[in-house]
C-alpha cells in the first residue's frame, strides 16, 4: 500500500510538564520542559530539545523498571499495538510500558486485523479510535503511514517501524544508552556497521545522533553503503574498510543484513559478509579500550557477530533493551498527556 501524505499531522498544544518522580538534576544549559506533541512519527520531527526533554523524562522512569515496580501515570488509558510486520522486542517493550505506566495494553497482529479482508488502514484506526482508546503503537510496511494516521486521528500515534523509514524509539534508546554510558553523545564518535541502505534503525539514529553532537561513520560493503547516502546526509562519513571505520570510535552499533527489505541480492553470501565485515574477537581488538559494542536485535550470530563479542564486557545489547522500556514509558507519558481531554 502506497500511502499519498497531503498534509503534516496535526499537533496539540496542550504542555506536558515532564513528569518528575523525584528531584530533578540540574542542568547548566536552558532546557525545554513541556512536551507539545501528541504524535511520535519520527526523528525527523524532533528538535535537540526535545529529545534531551524526553530522555530526562525517562531518567525518572528507570526506578520503575524494578520486578513488581509500577506507577499509575496513565491509569485508565488505553493502548493499541497494532503490529502488521513480525516483532518481538518492541512490541514486548512497548506492552511492558504501558503496563508500567498503569495502562491497559491491547495488541494486533496482521492475522487478527481486518486488514487481511480488504479494510483500509484508516478505517481499521478509526474503528479502534471509536472503542475509546488514547493511543496507538504501530507498525507497518509502508512508508509514512504512522504520519498519515498521526493527521486523521486525534489520539496519539507512536511509530514503532514504517517500513524502511524510520524507527524513532529504536534511535531514542541506542542515544539514550551511549548517554548514559558516556554522559553525554554529543563530540562521540559512533559508526553504524552493516546493512545502512534496508535500514529504518540507520536513518533515524543518523538522524538523532547528527541533532544530539555526535560524529557518524556508516560503514559496510559498497552495495550496502553507497556513495548517494552522502547526498541525503551530507554530515556522515562513509568507510569501506572496517578496521579504519572501527579504530578511533567510541561505539560500533551493528545491523543485522535486512532480506526482508531486498530485491536483489548486495554481496555473493553471508559468508562472503561475514569474512568482510562480522564483528569477532580479532577485529573488535581494533576497537579502542573503552568503545561499546551495540545492536537494535534481532541477532545474526556468527553473521554481523560472533556470539563472544555479543556477550563480552563491550557489549551493551541488553542495557539497550532495558533502556528501551524507560524510553518507550517517556514517549506514551509525554505523548498522551500532551492531548486536552
Amino acid at each position: 500500500m502506497t500511502l499519498i501524505l497531503d498534509q503534516e499531522p496535526s499537533l496539540l498544544t496542550f504542555p506536558m510538564v515532564l513528569t518528575s518522580l523525584g528531584p530533578p538534576e540540574p542542568h547548566r544549559m536552558a532546557q525545554q520542559d513541556t512536551w507539545t506533541k501528541k504524535d511520535l512519527t519520527g526523528i525527523e520531527e524532533l528538535s535537540r530539545s526535545e529529545i534531551e526533554l524526553l530522555f530526562r523524562q525517562a531518567d525518572q522512569f528507570l526506578p520503575a523498571l524494578a520486578p513488581g515496580k509500577g506507577l499509575d501515570l496513565m491509569k485508565g488509558r488505553t493502548v493499541v499495538n497494532l503490529f502488521l510486520e513480525p516483532s518481538t522486542r518492541t512490541r514486548t517493550a512497548f506492552e511492558i510500558s504501558a503496563k508500567k505506566l498503569g495502562a491497559e495494553v491491547v495488541s494486533i497482529n496482521t492475522t487478527a486485523s481486518s486488514l487481511v479482508k480488504g479494510e483500509t488502514l484508516r478505517d481499521t484506526a478509526e474503528n479502534i479510535r471509536a472503542m475509546g482508546v488514547d493511543a496507538i503503537v504501530m507498525r507497518h510496511s509502508s512508508a509514512g503511514s504512522a504520519r498519515y494516521l498521526g493527521s486523521v486521528l486525534d489520539i496519539s500515534v507512536v511509530n514503532a517501524g514504517d517500513g524502511a523509514h524510520e524507527h524513532p524509539t529504536q534511535a531514542l534508546l541506542d542515544a539514550f544508552t551511549l548517554r548514559q554510558r558516556f554522559g553525554k553523545v554529543e563530540g562521540l564518535k559512533v559508526t553504524i556497521l552493516g546493512d545502512i541502505l534496508f535500514s529504518r534503525v540507520a536513518r533515524s539514529n543518523i538522524l538523532c545522533l547528527s541533532k544530539l553532537g555526535a560524529q557518524v561513520t556508516l560503514a559496510g560493503p559498497a552495495t550496502l553503503v553507497p556513495a548517494a547516502l552522502k547526498e541525503a546526509f551530507p554530515q556522515v562519513r562513509i568507510v569501506h574498510d572496517l578496521k579504519e571505520a572501527l579504530k578511533d570510535c567510541d561505539a560500533v552499533m551493528l545491523l543485522r543484513i535486512q532480506h526482508e527489505r531486498q530485491t536483489t541480492t548486495h554481496f555473493p553470501s553471508l559468508g562472503e559478509y561475514t569474512s568482510q565485515f562480522g564483528l569477532n574477537a580479532e577485529r573488535a581488538a581494533w576497537l579502542k579500550p573503552e568503545a561499546i559494542v551495540m545492536h537494535p536485535g534481532p541477532i545474526n550470530r556468527g553473521v554481523e557477530v560472533e556470539s563472544e563479542v555479543a556477550d563480552g564486557p563491550r557489549s551493551v545489547i541488553l542495557e539497550q533493551v532495558r533502556n528501551g522500556v524507560a524510553v518507550r514509558m517517556a514517549v506514551l507519558h509525554l505523548c498522551t498527556g500532551a492531548i486536552s481531554r
